[in-house]
């Protein structure tokens, strides 16, 4: 992972630091994940939007290779997880990161990264739960200001009622707006009327 760590800017280098440094990930990642993907790794940390398309899907590609050596290293799939993410693959990175958390319920980004995922999918009681254990297990002040921020914006979803099953598209379901072609006024009129 050490070149893995020179490939992630500075201020995320505090954010896979774990109480229990894998030793394999530390000697057998560099060797799976070329300069082409420590480059990418890099440049996606950075500005997610900059990857081109095929520079996703060599990544990802890459980032299943080292999966597959190392299936019990929960950083790796996180780094999946997270790439899948950046290419909108949704589905398959929730399951990479349930299955790091599954991994390694003590590593704090496993949690924050799958906290945040459930966020973004407005899944907000477990995405709470897990950005929760995630702050328990910040081991410096950088994890710390992440999991606080998360939180704070999961209770704001939460008191807004932007979580899925919530408030929020209610009454856009229950009215339509039409506009009335002749006075150019909106009207608003129930879903079931004509």
């Amino acid at each position: 992972m050490t070149k893995l760590y020179n490939a992630v800017p500075a201020e995320c280098d505090e954010l896979f630091h774990t109480p229990h440094d894998h030793k394999s990930a530390q000697v057998a990642l560099p060797t799976v994940l070329g300069a082409d993907a420590s480059n990418q790794l890099m440049r996606m940390f950075r500005d997610p939007r900059v990857l081109e398309p095929n520079e996703r899907g060599n990544l990802i590609v890459q980032l299943r290779e080292a999966v597959e050596l190392m299936p019990h290293v929960a950083e790796v799939r996180v780094l999946l997880g997270m790439a899948l993410c950046v290419d909108l693959q949704v589905q398959d990175a929730l399951e990479e990161l349930r299955e790091a958390v599954r991994l390694a319920p003590d590593t704090f980004i496993a949690r924050l990264k799958f906290g945040e995922l459930l966020m973004r999918l407005r899944i907000c009681e477990q995405a709470a739960e897990e950005t929760h254990q995630a702050a328990l297990l910040a081991s410096n002040a950088a994890q710390s200001e992440l999991a606080r921020r998360q939180a704070a914006t999961i209770r704001t979803m939460m008191r807004e009622g932007i979580e899925r099953g919530g408030y929020g598209g209610l009454m856009s379901r229950l009215f339509r707006f039409r506009r009335n072609s002749k006075q150019g006024i909106k009207t608003p009129a129930l879903v079931g009327s004509k």
